[in-house]
Formats: C-alpha cells, structure tokens, sequence
C-alpha cells in the first residue's frame, strides 16, 4: 500500500518544532538523526556549526501517519524560506511503483535528487513537479511485505 506523508523542512530549527509537535500530539519519535550521524562516506561534508542539526526525525501520529522533518539551509536548500519548507512525501510498496511515480511526478519539472540507493537502505529520490510542490518519493526493502 502507498503512503502519503508531510515531510516539513526547518532551518535551525527542526528539534525544537519536533518537540513541540510531540507534546501535541504525543508518542515517540520513531527516529531522530543528526547530520554528525551520516556516514563519511555518504558522500556530503557538513560544516562543523551544522553537524547537530537534525538530519531526518519522525513521529508516527495515528496509524500509518507521520509527519517527518529535518534541517535544512545553506548548501542543503539554498532557495529555503518560510512557506516552501515542505515536501510531499510517498511511500511506495516496490521500486517500479516508485519508478512510475517519480517519472510521473518529475515530467516537467526539477529532479533535485535522482532516484537511487541511499546510504539509509531506501531507494529514495527528491523531485519538484511543474507546479513547484516538492516531492520525496522511496520504497524500503526492508519494509517489504
């Protein structure tokens, strides 16, 4: 079954929104990493004022919902501000669903992040559709049925 969540994007400040959104609306955050957290070879370098950023959290709110975040800004998302820090995020059950999906999505717009294996075991990439809504499209093996 695909899913369909909101991944939220913050610039400094994605710990304390997620702290925030738990005291709202309880549970436990399912994951929480840090950009210091990333393998070295994953292939990006943080600067050292940013490596306690968060690099992904969620928080399961009801059933299969969640809302995800990280921090991003700088070398991250260069064109960030308030009002386009999020993205669309869908969970697929197969990478060909994720294929078809991603090349349906990203037909006249941006791939910011090409579909591909991650160093987090999802097959995940980012796109921008042609109307500007961000995008985050991924299918986990471990996950599978």
């Amino acid at each position: 079954m695909t899913t369909v969540n909101v991944y939220l994007n913050f610039d400094g400040r994605c710990e304390e929104a997620f702290l925030h959104y738990r005291s709202v609306f309880g549970g436990e955050f399912s994951y929480m990493g840090r950009f210091r957290d990333m393998p070295a070879d994953a292939g990006a370098s943080v600067p050292p004022e940013e490596a306690d950023r968060i690099m992904h959290v969620s928080l399961p709110i009801g059933g299969d919902t969640m809302i995800m975040g990280s921090d991003t800004g700088g070398e991250w998302a260069p064109s960030w501000k308030a009002g386009n820090n999020f993205s669309i995020s869908v969970n697929t059950d197969n990478r060909q669903e994720a294929d078809r999906i991603f090349g349906g999505l990203s037909q006249g717009g941006e791939v910011t992040m090409p579909l591909g294996p991650t160093f987090w075991g999802d097959y995940f990439g980012m796109c921008t559709d042609r109307f500007g809504i961000n995008w985050m499209v991924s299918f986990n093996e471990q996950n599978k049925g």
